[in-house]
C-alpha cells in the first residue's frame, strides 16, 4: 500500500482494498479489515481491531489510552465490527484490565463528536447521535438509539431496542424496548415505532406494552412488578429479556414518568 501522505506503521496489518486518505496516522498493532475507508486526519493507535467495510471520517481518534487514572499501561483493545460508520471527531478509548477491550458491534452508526470511553460495549445496529458521551463500562444493547448530546453515567446499561431522547442525563439503567426522556430520566412508553420497523408484530408489541404497564403504571414497586410479570405473563423471549435485565441491574432501572415531577 503506497500512501505517501499518510503514516502507516510497518507492524500494522491492513487487508486489501483498504483506502487510507492523506494525513492519517496508523500505529503499530493495528488490524483493519478489507474494504474499509479511513478518511484524512484520522489517528488509529495501538490495539485497534477494525472490521470489514467500515467508514471512519476525518478527525476520529481510535484506540487512544483510557482517560482513567487506574490505567497502568496494560495491553488492551478497541474492537470494531463490520460495516460500522464512525463520523467526524469521534473518540474511542481502549479498554482497561477490567474488561480488556472496548467493543462496537456490526452495522453501528456513531455520529460526529461522540465519545466512547474505556470498556464500553455497544451492540450490533446501535445508533449514537451527535455529541453522545459514554463514560466507562457502559453497555448499550443492539438496535438501541441514543439521542444527541445525551450523557451516560459509568456502568449504565441500556437495553436492546431502547430509545433515549436527546440531551438526556442517564443515571439509571434503561430497560429494553422502552423510551426514556424527561429530567430526571423517566419511562415515557415503549419504542413501538422502532419495533414495528424491525418487524415486531402488533401482538408482540402489545405484549411488551402490557408488561411495562405492570412495571411502570400500576403503582407496583420493582420487586412487586417482577413477581406479577413472572406469574401472569407467558414465558416469551421478550418477557424473559425484560426480567433478566431488571434482575441484573446494578444501578437500578429508571423510574416511571410520574416520578420527580
Amino acid at each position: 500500500m503506497n500512501q505517501p501522505l499518510a503514516y502507516i506503521h510497518p507492524g500494522a496489518k491492513i487487508e486489501q482494498n483498504v483506502v487510507v486518505e492523506p494525513f492519517t496516522t496508523i500505529h503499530n498493532n493495528v488490524e483493519i479489515g478489507a474494504g474499509t475507508w479511513i478518511g484524512s486526519n484520522v489517528t488509529i493507535m495501538e490495539g485497534a481491531r477494525i472490521g470489514k467495510n467500515c467508514r471512519i471520517f476525518p478527525g476520529a481518534v481510535i484506540s487512544a489510552i483510557p482517560q482513567d487514572l487506574k490505567f497502568e499501561g496494560e495491553d488492551s483493545l478497541v474492537v470494531i465490527g463490520d460495516n460500522v460508520t464512525i463520523r467526524e471527531c469521534v473518540t474511542v478509548n481502549r479498554g482497561t484490565k477490567a474488561h480488556g477491550k472496548t467493543e462496537i458491534g456490526d452495522n453501528c452508526l456513531i455520529m460526529a463528536t461522540v465519545h466512547i470511553a474505556h470498556d464500553c460495549i455497544i451492540g450490533n445496529n446501535a445508533i449514537l447521535v451527535n455529541g453522545v458521551l459514554l463514560a466507562g463500562h457502559v453497555t448499550i444493547g443492539e438496535y438501541a438509539i441514543i439521542g444527541g448530546l445525551a450523557g451516560i453515567h459509568q456502568f449504565i446499561h441500556i437495553g436492546k431496542h431502547a430509545m433515549v431522547s436527546g440531551g438526556s442525563l442517564v443515571r439509571k439503567d434503561v430497560p429494553p424496548f422502552s423510551k426514556a426522556a424527561k429530567e430526571p430520566l423517566s419511562y415515557v412508553g415503549i419504542n413501538s415505532i422502532g419495533l414495528r420497523r424491525r418487524g415486531f408484530e402488533s401482538k408482540k408489541i402489545h405484549e411488551i406494552q402490557n408488561i411495562f404497564r405492570v412495571l411502570y403504571q400500576k403503582k407496583n414497586n420493582t420487586s412487586q412488578a417482577v413477581g406479577i410479570i413472572e406469574a401472569e405473563f407467558e414465558a416469551t423471549t421478550e418477557r424473559d429479556t425484560i426480567l433478566q435485565f431488571i434482575r441484573n441491574s446494578q444501578r437500578g432501572i429508571m423510574k416511571g414518568y410520574s416520578s420527580g415531577n
